[in-house]
């Protein structure tokens, strides 16, 4: 990516924009516009989460942005989902540089828990080894559970996303602080564990910050309902510009204490 060596990265999650265009048979607004005015304004990479039940992110949409990835070579695209599912189809059709493995059912409203170990061990290993032998990095979707770490580290993964509503639902609370400790445990228990470290899930402009402060050798943060609603109010560049504001101050926070 695109991103200073240490710095945290930003991916621009556009699924919010395909459900917006998935009302109307315009084809507008486009996914793909999106996509690229974000990467203009300098987000470091794009992700979409293609659901079986094409309610958002189509198909049509994935082989497109891969298209447009191809005419920026320092940013990345991270494509989520359940590799039980559809996931694997896509990573083999335009091999991204990251998939990120994601427990939804098909009918899930959105992502509420990571993958448990040693329950999911025996049919994620399989699918990693897969995906790695395509060239393409794997990150486990994640509860913030160090004891968990280990585990996906020996199914061969390369990354996990730390899941952070529970952060999110506790942020300006009496329990904020003890959120973010439990996330910079499970941080430096992936990376004990030989893990790089990404986090996403109702991560915003209020909470990057102290986040990304706080919780260590993170390298990347997926961000998009509330990116994509910010994007309404600020337009695409200015909300990049707005959310690295937000990865700069927590970076700097870090440096500091």
């Amino acid at each position: 990516m695109n991103s200073p060596a240490g710095r945290t990265a930003l991916s621009v999650n556009v699924n919010k924009v395909a459900l917006v265009r998935n009302t109307r048979h315009l084809g507008i607004p486009s996914v793909v516009r999106a996509a690229a005015l974000c990467l203009q304004a300098g987000a470091q990479g794009i992700t979409v989460h293609p659901r079986p039940d094409g309610r958002h992110i189509r198909p049509e949409d994935v082989h497109a942005i891969a298209g447009l990835l191809r005419d920026w070579p320092d940013r990345e695209f991270n494509i989520e989902g359940n590799p039980t599912q559809n996931l694997m189809e896509f990573i083999r059709a335009v091999r991204p540089h990251q998939a990120t493995f994601v427990p939804d059912s098909e009918d899930q409203f959105t992502s509420d828990h990571g993958w448990s170990f040693p329950q999911d061990a025996a049919r994620l290993a399989p699918l990693v080894a897969e995906c790695r032998s395509l060239g393409v990095r794997v990150s486990l979707f994640m509860d913030p559970i160090p004891e968990q770490m280990a585990g996906a580290r020996a199914v061969g993964a390369d990354r996990v996303e730390l899941y952070t509503e529970p952060y999110a639902a506790a942020w300006d609370t009496p329990a904020q602080a003890q959120q973010l400790a439990r996330y910079a445990c499970a941080a430096r228990a992936a990376a004990e564990a030989g893990l790089g470290v990404n986090a996403g899930h109702d991560l915003n402009q209020d909470n990057l910050a102290a986040f990304v402060a706080q919780v260590p050798q993170l390298l990347e943060v997926s961000i998009g309902h509330a990116f994509v609603s910010d994007a309404l109010e600020l337009g695409y560049a200015q909300t990049v510009r707005a959310y690295q504001r937000c990865i700069d101050a927590g970076m700097a926070a870090r440096r500091s204490a």
